[in-house]
């Protein structure tokens, strides 16, 4: 059983009660036996309670998986019906193996029948991850890269991308570097390479100080084995390894420029 099987395996145990009315821990053993992810009786409507969604995941690693497949079959449902280009992008960002494809696939199809109530599960997310604010980055740019997949982000997209960055409690910095636009560079980079002030999320105007800071700070927060004590997937390990190449890589660009 690969990471997402592990994951909705693991959750066997845990009950929700109150307005749910879904006894969530024998169904959710029969279905990582079964395979019957749509018979998880997880909340997905408008009601969903974030203290009471809170409650039904043991681990971080838990809430991290659902809430992420809730997440990205909302986005994609929010501006209508769900198209294959933005399933197809879901699988990319979150690199979902092929072992895993159908159960994760049920639990996206519950997911989608309603945009609503997918506050509840980005407002856990961010509060789980609170420490770790590049991973919920990364879910933010794997967002909007779905919302990308048939054609620009549109006003509907938009709202909800927003409502998740505000959720997860990101800077506005973020955001723009998310949507694609960082405002008026000073100086633009080579066509060919990202804007290394950019991928530290700073001005170009930075003292050495602050660059210096930044650069450290980034580095920790995205460092494998920091994920890995956290919590953090696999696969979102696997994304951070990439990133942290980017940081060095700027970093080792700006001190160059700068002569440091």
């Amino acid at each position: 059983m690969g990471y997402w099987g592990k994951i909705i395996g693991g959750m066997a145990g845990f009950a929700v009660g109150g307005p749910f009315g879904a006894v969530v821990g024998a169904a959710l053993g029969h279905a990582a036996d079964s395979g019957a992810v749509s018979n998880l009786g997880l909340p997905f409507g408008d009601a969903v309670n974030p203290a009471r969604l809170a409650s039904m995941f043991g681990r971080r690693d838990q809430l991290f998986a659902v809430g992420v497949v809730v997440l990205a079959a909302k986005l994609a449902k929010c501006d209508g019906p769900v198209v294959r280009e933005e399933i197809d992008a879901f699988k990319r960002q979150f690199r979902i193996p092929p072992e895993s494809v159908r159960d994760i696939g049920r639990l996206f199809d519950q997911a989608r029948d309603s945009a609503d109530g997918f506050e509840a599960y980005a407002t856990q997310l961010g509060e789980a991850f609170a420490d770790n604010r590049g991973m919920l980055e990364d879910v933010l740019l794997a967002l909007f890269a779905i919302a990308r997949a048939d054609g620009p982000v549109n006003l509907r997209e938009q709202e909800f991308l927003h409502r998740v960055h505000a959720a997860f409690g990101l800077d506005r910095t973020v955001w723009e570097r998310a949507r694609g636009g960082a405002g008026p560079r000073q100086a633009p980079a080579r066509s060919d390479e990202p804007d290394p002030y950019e991928v530290l999320g700073l001005p170009r105007t930075a003292s050495e100080d602050v660059l210096r800071t930044t650069w450290k700070r980034l580095m920790r927060e995205n460092h494998p084995d920091t994920l890995a004590a956290r919590g953090v997937p696999q696969e979102f390990i696997a994304r951070a390894s990439d990133k942290v190449a980017r940081i060095n890589a700027a970093w080792d660009r700006i001190k160059r420029e700068r002569g440091l």
